[in-house]
């Protein structure tokens, strides 16, 4: 039986911690660029309530996308305990390619990948690194890609890296900046012949980008004297919220009950870290949809000191549990975890994995 097993991870979390007390001095505005009547102390204390957010990671001036995910790779590599030179695929997924310090031009030429497999100084020809472009889900599908390709008997060793840095591309006069942060986290996922059935169990992917692809994308700056030809990272929360509420538990419930597992056998969900009150209202109507509720210990969060760094939150949050860095969660062979995500396109993608 040919499984897609886990074999490593690796994440990179900047040292730069950025407080919500640093946004203070912010100058807040509405899209239709009119100032926000509340003042900032009241708007990040009702920020910090809905998303559960009280302090995120940036990177160093010298730092980029790219750099970070080399180091989460190269993390994952020294867990697999493989050569790197084994690898058949390098998977990064991203959405603004590196963004230069003071700068708002994504860079995406040579891809991302390209230049982590240079950043690993790996030589082998065969080894083919491309990226995926697919919002917050994008690391999930990476692994989703990687899992087809390995059993379809196209490769046997992948890594697959999430990396962004949001702090980049954010307009400091949105409210909405404070959610945003910069990491990467990487697993490398290897084929096992092994007689029981492991590893990913089941997938599921959905897109809705008719009324929905502009929920979240880029847009000029809030602040009045602002060049509306710079643009910046821009989303519709309110809209966000309905649509994940209503569409992403469905569709973790169609990935869960294609592995054929039962919802008692579910240990952990690694959910997208956007914000603490969705992700808690997801996960209780997935339950819901099983006739059950939702337990303890079930959905680790690392969004209160990490923030939402997009590709990269669910990737580090399985790393962090892993390594035991987490508190309490832990996972243990045998168990059954789920990975969901939700984003950009609009986007929606899971898988059903087994320790």
């Amino acid at each position: 039986m040919k499984n897609s097993v886990i074999t490593g991870t690796g994440s990179y979390i900047p040292k730069r911690v950025v407080t919500n007390e640093e946004f203070l001095r912010n100058g807040f505005y509405n899209d239709d660029q009119t100032a926000l009547e509340y003042e900032n102390k009241k708007i990040i204390e009702k920020f910090e309530a809905i998303t559960g957010i009280r302090e995120r990671r940036y990177i160093e001036d010298n730092q980029a996308s790219s750099s970070i995910a080399a180091e989460a790779g190269k993390e994952a590599i020294k867990d697999a305990q493989i050569n790197p030179e084994e690898l058949d695929y390098i998977i990064v997924a991203h959405n603004f390619g590196d963004v230069l310090k003071d700068t708002i031009q994504t860079d995406a030429v040579p891809s991302l990948a390209a230049r982590v497999k240079h950043l690993l100084q790996i030589e082998n020809p065969n080894c083919v690194a491309y990226d995926v472009l697919f919002g917050c889900p994008g690391w999930i599908q990476g692994m989703i890609q990687a899992h087809i390709f390995i059993q379809a008997g196209e490769a046997k060793k992948v890594l697959v890296v999430g990396t962004e840095t949001l702090s980049r591309v954010v307009d400091a006069h949105d409210r909405d900046s404070m959610i945003f942060s910069d990491g990467a986290g990487a697993a490398v996922l290897e084929l096992r012949e092994e007689e029981t059935k492991r590893g990913v169990l089941s997938h599921a992917a959905q897109t809705h980008s008719l009324e929905e692809v502009e929920y979240l994308g880029m847009g000029k700056s809030n602040f009045p004297e602002s060049d509306p030809n710079v643009r910046y990272i821009k989303m519709e929360g309110r809209k966000i919220y309905e649509y994940a509420l209503n569409k992403v538990p469905s569709a973790m419930k169609t990935c869960f009950d294609a592995s054929g597992c039962s919802i008692d056998q579910l240990e952990k969900i690694f959910i997208h870290q956007a914000n603490e009150k969705m992700d808690q209202a997801i996960v209780q109507r997935f339950y819901r949809l099983f006739k059950t509720p939702m337990p303890d210990e079930v959905m680790p969060m690392n969004i209160h000191t990490l923030g939402n760094s997009s590709v990269a939150t669910v990737p580090t949050l399985y790393d962090q549990v892993k390594r035991g860095d987490l508190g309490s969660h832990k996972v243990h062979d045998g168990e059954v975890v789920l990975f969901a995500s939700v984003g950009a396109g609009m986007h929606i993608n899971a898988i059903t994995y087994k320790h």
